[in-house]
């Protein structure tokens, strides 16, 4: 309960029974306690001698722990993203509970001491988040924590976590980790899907060797713990609320925070806001962020209408749905259709009629749990793969890099494209190429300060799947990208008596500058996930005989399966992706997705530079490699179909 008693002065202690020991006890002379009772009774602090009985004493009260059976549930293997399922899966008996005590007993046993230190709750606002919220606050409890940071409605968004665990204080309250309920971008409802991740003190998601550990005790768990009377908290008041045991022996403090503030006011640290406001006041200046009914819909009113004076009409889809209002939320071309259509565009990226109707300067989106980004200029699609190089090759006009000599280090997942590399090349940046998942960013941008290594920071990494961040949090920030691609439009638009510079004008620059690299990718969902594991399992097995391979005006120079030796920390991550990597520099890459709620996801991206044709469109650049692509994966003969459900 707290601690060794002193038994200095003890000649002799017998105990019988479940007692609990704090060191504000001393035992005098010869002393035998008793307790008769199923809950462990808690030996009173002083000085304790001769027998003692606490079969009738008070107990916790409504903080007992209570042991409940249970038995190894199959498939709870955390993937890139934490773990994601069917909602009604995690809605059955015992399912969220073998989860939640599996991480806690994996990060005890990964040394951290949960009685110290806060423990972050929050999520998306999907079905299921109030109730999931309870339970792991009463299982908390139960396994020690003593403290909760709660965000309000429930509501954080997975960048905003990581700016909690970082940022909020005191520091003797620092929080040591977070449970995020969200499964991302993908769909919300009771039939929809459900998912829960870990993230560590250092405000990143679970490494791999801690997500092993978890699913190592998924498959072993005989028993959970749970303070069964402990009662709901109102999540949707702010402030805390302090429960004392009945027997005085623990306390148990739960604040319910306001979900904005600690991630808003890092943004300000970070961004000027001053120089954004000018932009957006500007009279031939407009814009639009569609949240699509997710969690970045608060933190968009904080930012834009709070900080930055905007109407609230610039905050579309703002109020968080626990069904995204039935809409996928999913920044891209095809899911945010609403957007994509006021922008002025098609799903494919292609300019539509507008007639006479004004078309915003910029528009912007967030999925639902406010991690990613799709960024839009007026009939313009940016790819987020132009999007970081654009980024990186701005940095200097964000406070935040510029104050700290400029930035020193990029990296990009291995499918994302090569445009930001050349950017690198040219303005001396460290680069790096990862498997997917943020994860693998988060070590190189605590290569100095856990590991002792290089120091690669500032720095910027980004995902093809519309994520973008820095190491401001530990995890990909949509609404951060929002502001650095408001930032550099502030910066080359500083004379209002000059017509505006826009994002065409912006991406084109950069392209007559570096060069075009073409790119698209093809998602096909809800395919037969054993038979697209087949079809990849094929493409690796042939590796060889493809290396050399001439199809077409291609030549394949090299056919792989990605692997990632960590320059960090050494670790190596295996099957990261099929790559087939042409002579010109052309690639094609195939991987299957991990963090689906169902069925299986291949996704496909095809990549081809052009050094000085950046006029094409891009399914005219791409279309003989997307026919080779496709004959190398036979994914209709696999999977029944070469019809892609999305093309981003």
């Amino acid at each position: 309960a707290g601690g060794v008693p002193s038994l200095v002065n003890c000649k002799r202690l017998k105990v019988k029974g479940l007692v609990r020991i704090s060191n504000k006890t001393k035992f005098v002379g010869e002393v035998s306690i008793t307790n008769s009772s199923d809950e462990a009774k808690f030996v009173p602090p002083g000085e304790v001698t001769g027998e003692v009985d606490l079969t009738s004493a008070v107990g916790m009260g409504v903080l007992k722990p209570t042991t409940v059976p249970t038995s190894p549930i199959d498939g709870q293997k955390p993937g890139t993203s934490g773990l994601r399922k069917k909602t009604r899966e995690f809605m059955e008996d015992h399912y969220l509970n073998n989860f939640v005590q599996s991480t806690f007993d994996a990060i005890k046993e990964n040394g951290t001491d949960i009685s110290e230190g806060s423990l972050v709750i929050g999520g998306d606002g999907r079905y299921f988040n109030p109730d999931a919220i309870q339970t792991i606050i009463k299982m908390g409890i139960a396994n020690g924590v003593k403290r909760f940071w709660v965000g309000h409605n429930g509501l954080l968004s997975t960048p905003a976590v990581s700016a909690v665990i970082r940022e909020r204080g005191p520091i003797w309250q620092k929080a040591f980790g977070a449970f995020i309920l969200t499964a991302s971008h993908n769909p919300g409802g009771p039939d929809e899907d459900f998912g829960i991740k870990y993230n560590c003190e250092n405000g990143g998601p679970a490494p791999e060797k801690l997500t092993d550990a978890i699913y190592e005790n998924t498959k072993t768990i005989k028993s959970y713990k749970i303070a069964a009377d402990f009662p709901s908290v109102d999540v949707g008041t702010i402030g805390k609320t302090t429960v004392i045991a009945g027997d005085n022996s623990a306390e148990i403090n739960v604040e319910v925070i306001d979900s904005t503030e600690a991630h808003v006011a890092l943004l300000k640290t970070i961004f000027d806001f001053d120089a954004i406001k000018l932009l957006l006041d500007r009279d031939d200046f407009s814009m639009v962020y569609d949240t699509m009914s997710g969690v970045n819909g608060p933190y968009s009113r904080a930012v834009f209408v709070g900080e930055l004076g905007q109407s609230e009409e610039v905050c579309m889809n703002s109020e968080p749905k626990d069904d995204f209002g039935g809409g996928h939320a999913d920044p891209n071309l095809t899911y945010a259709k609403q957007l994509v259509e006021i922008m002025g565009l098609d799903r494919t990226g292609q300019k539509i009629d507008v007639g006479d109707r004004k078309v915003p300067s910029f528009g912007a989106a967030a999925d639902g749990d406010g991690d990613r980004n799709m960024i839009l200029g007026s009939q313009f699609f940016v790819t987020p793969s132009d999007s970081l190089a654009i980024i990186a090759s701005y940095a200097d006009v964000i406070p935040f890099f510029r104050t700290q000599g400029g930035l020193k280090g990029v990296a990009r997942s291995m499918p994302t494209s090569g445009a930001v590399d050349r950017v690198a090349a040219d303005l001396n940046f460290d680069l790096f190429e990862t498997p997917t998942g943020w994860k693998y960013f988060g070590n190189l941008m605590d290569s100095k300060a856990l590991y002792g290594g290089t120091n690669y920071t500032p720095f910027l990494c980004g995902e093809e799947s519309f994520g973008t961040g820095s190491d401001h949090v530990r995890e990909k920030d949509g609404i951060w990208a929002v502001l650095a691609w408001l930032a550099i439009l502030a910066s080359v638009n500083t004379d209002p008596s000059k017509p505006l510079v826009s994002v065409e004008d912006i991406v084109r620059k950069h392209w007559a500058k570096y060069g075009r690299n073409y790119y698209c990718r093809w998602d096909f969902e809800g395919v037969d996930k054993a038979k697209a594991t087949a079809m990849m399992d094929k493409m690796r097995a042939d590796s060889a005989s493809n290396t050399g391979r001439t199809m077409g005006k291609y030549t394949i120079a090299t056919a792989d399966d990605f692997t990632y030796v960590d320059p960090v920390d050494g670790s190596v991550a295996k099957n990261q992706g099929i790559r087939f990597l042409m002579s010109d520099g052309s690639r094609v890459v195939f991987r299957l997705s991990g963090t689906a709620g169902s069925g299986a996801t291949v996704r496909m991206y095809i990549e081809q530079y052009e050094p000085e044709n950046i006029d094409m469109k891009v399914s005219d650049a791409l279309e003989e490699l997307v026919k080779i692509a496709l004959e190398l994966c036979d994914i209709k003969g696999y999977c029944g179909t070469e019809t892609p459900t999305v093309i981003t």
